[in-house]
């Protein structure tokens, strides 16, 4: 695993369990319903988490691509599929999407390094 990978990991539990600890119970629906959201229902959870990246990227929200882009392997998405998916969120974004998109293939390549899949 990439340091860069590990930290945004490490990092991401780490504040998602101090947030939780507050028991604050707004901020504890919000999470339960973005979990429940992704689970499998009339759409898979792989489709899911490949419109939560077009949705990411479209918002522009680095640490949202990370977390998508790691479901989306987690899940098998390929490649091919990836940058499919890339590409729409491209086309809905427009131009200001490019260097999201950018961190976004930097990060798949250390996914796929990590697991030995080379594309």
């Amino acid at each position: 695993m990439t340091q860069k990978l590990k930290e945004f990991r490490e990092f991401r539990e780490r504040m998602n369990q101090a947030i939780l600890d507050e028991e604050n119970l707004e901020i504890r629906r919000f999470f339960a319903l973005d979990d429940r959201t992704y689970r499998d229902g009339a759409l898979p959870t792989r489709t899911k988490e490949l419109l939560g990246l077009v949705a990411s990227l479209v918002l522009r929200c680095d640490d949202c691509v990370s977390y998508h882009l790691v479901r989306c392997r987690e899940e098998g998405v390929s490649r091919a599929e990836l940058f499919e998916t890339f590409s729409v969120g491209l086309v809905v974004g427009g131009s200001i999407v490019i260097p999201h998109l950018r961190r976004a293939v930097a990060l798949l390549e250390d996914l796929e390094a990590e697991s030995g899949d080379e594309g």
